[in-house]
């Protein structure tokens, strides 16, 4: 999955997620939102035909929202390599 960097900021991350879905974004929200990490995450697609979607991230003070963005990745892969067909 391609993604955009469009702000890095300390504790601010905002994301282009090239290509992906509702789907995806919720997965990525959803459990950011849980992590005691982060302040707050959203994701927002104005139009669905023409714009790629983006995903924000704010983590709480003392932490930085790229470590945190990435180690969600890690556990979501980890997570997707234990299923079984």
């Amino acid at each position: 999955m391609p993604i955009k960097v469009l702000m890095n900021e300390g504790r601010e991350l905002r994301l282009r997620m090239v290509g992906e879905s509702h789907t995806t974004l919720q997965l990525f929200r959803s459990r950011l939102n849980s992590s005691k990490d982060v302040e707050y995450a959203n994701y927002f697609q104005n139009h669905p035909d023409l714009d790629e979607p983006e995903l924000y991230l704010r983590a709480v003070k003392g932490k930085s929202a790229e470590k945190v963005f990435k180690s969600l990745c890690s556990g979501i892969s980890k997570d997707l390599s234990k299923l079984k067909l």
